[in-house]
């Protein structure tokens, strides 16, 4: 078993995806993700979404086939179950340590023919005594020799369904998880769709623990944030939001999630300080 530790504890454990049903779109995720006090603050394969796993890579379109799992938003039928479903496969570690992994994975399509080679990074920082960061870094790689797009079910005629990248999915609770963001947002309908420097989730653990996840998107570029909140928690930086995403032959496309994972929850203050603490993290 593949984890992530900081100062001797497991605090994210590495799953290959190979035991995920070909219909949910099989990939690597990061699940269970804890807080330092062990408070769980990941999902996988809840019933309201069979095919959300943890924190993950997932993307519904690339070129009309699904990394994402599940239905397939079409323009003529609206949501329908398609046998267009690719995987991603893990070919090998480039660096394993305690706290970093990178990773060297192939996505296919359902033929077996790859459309883009993923070198992927995952690293936990420790912050506080009561927070520790995890960074996530994808460098796709277009190899499949033609043209691709990467699209989602907004582009494909579902408003404010501009879903795909990485992908976060917490747990769902008796009671909808508070979110916040930069600027005094508040709300998943201020959220929704902007590009806020941060936002932030605090919801309550199974085990009575309160959490909070603080997302932001280190680097020089910033996509909109894709929110649920009411319906279950997921967050993501959106990469085809309202228009798809081209991705020449042989072209990268690179991104960077980065998450402090926070036992209690801190106030608008607090999380100020806490975003700019995250951010200055090398």
């Amino acid at each position: 078993m593949n984890t992530l530790t900081l100062d001797g504890r497991t605090l994210a454990v590495l799953h290959d995806g190979t035991d995920i049903e070909p219909a949910l779109s099989p990939r690597p995720y990061l699940h269970p993700v804890r807080t330092r006090a062990g408070t769980v603050v990941t999902e996988q394969r809840p019933a309201d979404h069979l095919h959300h796993f943890g924190m993950s890579v997932a993307v519904p379109d690339v070129s009309g086939i699904s990394f994402w799992g599940g239905r397939t938003f079409t323009r003529d039928r609206g949501s329908v179950l398609l046998d267009n479903h690719g995987r991603q496969r893990h070919l090998s570690w480039l660096e394993l340590g305690e706290d970093r992994r990178v990773e060297l994975l192939s996505w296919t399509d359902p033929e077996g023919a790859e459309l883009l080679r993923e070198e992927r990074t995952v690293r936990a920082s420790g912050l506080d005594e009561h927070t520790w960061v995890l960074d996530v870094r994808t460098d796709l790689r277009n190899t499949s020799g033609r043209e691709l797009s990467i699209g989602s079910p907004a582009t494909n005629g579902r408003p404010g369904a501009g879903y795909g990248g990485l992908f976060w999915r917490a747990p769902l609770a008796a009671t909808p998880p508070a979110v916040t963001g930069d600027g005094g947002l508040r709300g998943e309908e201020a959220l929704q769709g902007s590009r806020a420097e941060w936002l932030a989730m605090a919801g309550t653990g199974e085990d009575g623990g309160r959490w909070t996840l603080l997302f932001l998107q280190p680097g020089g570029h910033t996509d909109p944030w894709f929110l649920r909140a009411e319906e279950y928690p997921g967050v993501g930086p959106a990469l085809a939001w309202d228009a798809r995403l081209p991705l020449p032959e042989g072209e990268r496309l690179q991104r960077r999630l980065r998450v402090a994972v926070c036992d209690g929850h801190p106030d608008d203050g607090a999380l100020r300080d806490l975003a700019a603490s995250a951010r200055e993290l090398t």
